[in-house]
């Protein structure tokens, strides 16, 4: 498979294999040269999972399930496939393999999926027993293993590893008893692989547990549905920075420019400043610019672009927009 297959692995939505995901489980117990599972539990989200694993480690079964084996089924394994590899292929060889196998899919799978997904679980569940917590580091991550799965594709000691990942969300290994949970039912995301929709949870698991968000931070799902309705004024009244600056930004900058009075600062041969003051928060400054490149119908689209608040002059903004000062902006150069 390459970085590319294994990316969809790891965004894929949709009910479980179990059947194969259950026979990679013992799989990865065989290559691990340990006894398979005695029975399998499946629950339909990881805080499902982390709620179950817990009251195993907790002895809620009377120990039946005996003691997590993740070390032996995921850490070991991995350790010493990368250290093999790392070995025959050198410092400099390893780096560039990574960069060119693993690093994108850790970056959208892990940074922008696992970790918002730990965030979240440690908020719901930290006035809970401690035995969650602890559970959650007992989690071997399934699908989103395909983070690093690209960089070690054809190790036959994570072969076992591989096959949950490719049937199965994220799953806790026992002795004799495996946890495993479903993979998402929806999964929406912004072009830069956020958590991102204004419409509904950016995240959601067929038990009903979800995550909103807008853009990657995560949002209360009140404010998610009041956005379709919200007007100027209840974006104002917003006491929350964070929350209003999404408001603003799913209401629209040139609307809110408009239904709010702004102020124009200034206007030039390059655009037209404008500014909105909001309350206890930096103000929204925005130049409107022309773009260059006629329509098809040979009319020219209005664009507003976020500048910094201490922005003076419509020719310096558009030049910050460039990376540029004013007095290196020359318009005749673009293209």
């Amino acid at each position: 498979m390459t970085d590319r297959s294994w990316l969809a692995v790891g965004l894929a939505t949709g009910p479980a294999d179990r059947s194969e995901a259950e026979e990679a489980v013992r799989t990865a117990y065989r290559r691990a040269g340990l006894t398979g599972p005695e029975r399998f539990e499946w629950h339909g989200s990881p805080r499902a999972g982390a709620v179950a694993a817990a009251r195993l480690a907790a002895g809620a079964d009377g120990g039946q399930a005996g003691r997590s084996v993740r070390g032996d089924v995921r850490t070991r394994p991995w350790a010493a496939a990368r250290a093999a590899l790392a070995s025959r292929l050198g410092p400099r060889g390893w780096a560039e393999h990574w960069t060119a196998t693993g690093a994108r899919t850790w970056q959208l799978l892990i940074d922008r999926l696992v970790t918002p997904i730990r965030t979240r679980l440690d908020a719901d569940l930290a006035e809970t027993a401690d035995t969650i917590g602890m559970a959650l580091l007992d989690a071997v991550q399934g699908q989103h293993d395909a983070a690093w799965l690209p960089a070690f594709e054809g190790v036959v000691e994570l072969e076992g590893l591989a096959g949950v990942a490719r049937t199965a969300g994220w799953w806790w290994p026992y002795e004799r008893v495996a946890i495993l949970t479903e993979r998402p039912v929806a999964l929406h995301r912004d072009n830069l692989g956020r958590l991102h929709h204004g419409d509904g949870p950016a995240l959601s698991y067929p038990d009903g547990w979800s995550m909103h968000a807008w853009r990657g931070m995560p949002i209360p799902p009140d404010v998610v549905v009041r956005l379709p309705s919200l007007t100027a004024h209840e974006i104002r009244a917003e006491t929350n920075a964070e929350m209003r600056r999404v408001m603003v930004e799913y209401f629209g900058y040139e609307r809110y420019l408009r239904e709010t009075g702004a102020k124009k600062v200034h206007e030039d041969e390059y655009g037209t400043l404008w500014r909105a003051d909001i309350p206890g928060d930096e103000p929204l400054v925005m130049v409107q610019v022309l773009n260059s490149t006629p329509e098809p119908d040979g009319t020219r689209r209005t664009y507003f672009l976020r500048v910094p608040p201490d922005t003076r002059t419509a020719r310096e903004a558009v030049a910050w927009t460039f990376g540029l000062i004013p007095e290196e902006y020359a318009p005749q150069l673009q293209t």
